[in-house]
């Protein structure tokens, strides 16, 4: 398997529109057709490409990073999504694989991601910390309930 990451354009609409998760699941993010076509300033859609889009997540780099780490060098990565009937392919981790890669030729200034999780969805907590991703021990508020702040090293 050989995925890529690469600048959300135009020419990806059409299949992130098609994009579809579980109840149980897309209360945990946002999928792409319910994000604005216009993102403010310092936030990057990035799309998982496989021969077509598979998936989708957010860089931040704004004053959004500030409220998770004192790192001023550092991304926020959200809304992290696999369209429902490309999981369990392993896309998911290939992603996180190649993120490090990614940030370090298009953002070469960054040396911190960080990403919150809600603590009850123990299926990305566990997908994120076999992955490189590191628990700080900070919690902060979400939208659902408690979320856990964890840090990649870049």
């Amino acid at each position: 398997m050989k995925i890529t990451l690469e600048h959300r354009n135009e020419s990806h609409q059409s299949i992130l529109d098609t994009f579809d998760l579980p109840t149980d699941q897309e209360k945990y993010t946002t999928l792409p057709k319910d994000m604005d076509h216009s993102l403010p300033d310092g936030v990057h859609p990035i799309i998982v490409v496989e021969s077509k889009p598979i998936g989708m997540f957010l860089l931040h780099d704004n004053e959004r990073v500030a409220s998770y780490t004192n790192e001023p060098n550092a991304l926020l990565f959200s809304a992290f999504s696999i369209n429902y009937e490309e999981q369990g392919k392993g896309y998911a981790k290939a992603a996180l694989r190649e993120l490090p890669t990614f940030v370090q030729q298009h953002f070469p200034h960054i040396r911190e991601v960080v990403l919150s999780v809600n603590l009850k969805n123990e299926a990305a907590f566990s997908l994120y910390t076999t992955n490189g991703w590191i628990d700080t021990g900070r919690r902060i508020g979400g939208p659902i309930g408690e979320q856990r702040i964890l840090s990649l090293s870049i």
